[in-house]
């Protein structure tokens, strides 16, 4: 399942950086997440990165996007070529 950030994001900046897959950029009110980039880390680390940083708890999963642990391993295989 992808992440998304809620409109409660103050834009602090710290969780773009944070993303090794570059799902994350900044929309017209505050950060937004491409699903079709997120792995939730998957394959990366152990826990989603954005989520540890952020301050104000906004990133939960998105419920339009439910994934499996095997389909993020997999969408991770696909976008780095590992």
């Amino acid at each position: 399942m992808a992440l998304m950030i809620t409109e409660e994001c103050i834009n602090c900046d710290v969780c773009e950086p944070e993303c090794p897959n570059q799902a994350i950029s900044q929309g017209d009110e505050y950060y937004v997440i491409d699903a079709e980039k997120c792995t939730e880390c998957v394959g990366h680390y152990d826990e989603p990165q954005c989520v540890q940083v952020c301050p104000v708890d906004c990133i939960p999963k998105d419920p339009g996007h439910a994934e499996s642990q095997e389909q993020l391993m997999a969408k991770f295989h696909k976008l780095t070529g590992k």
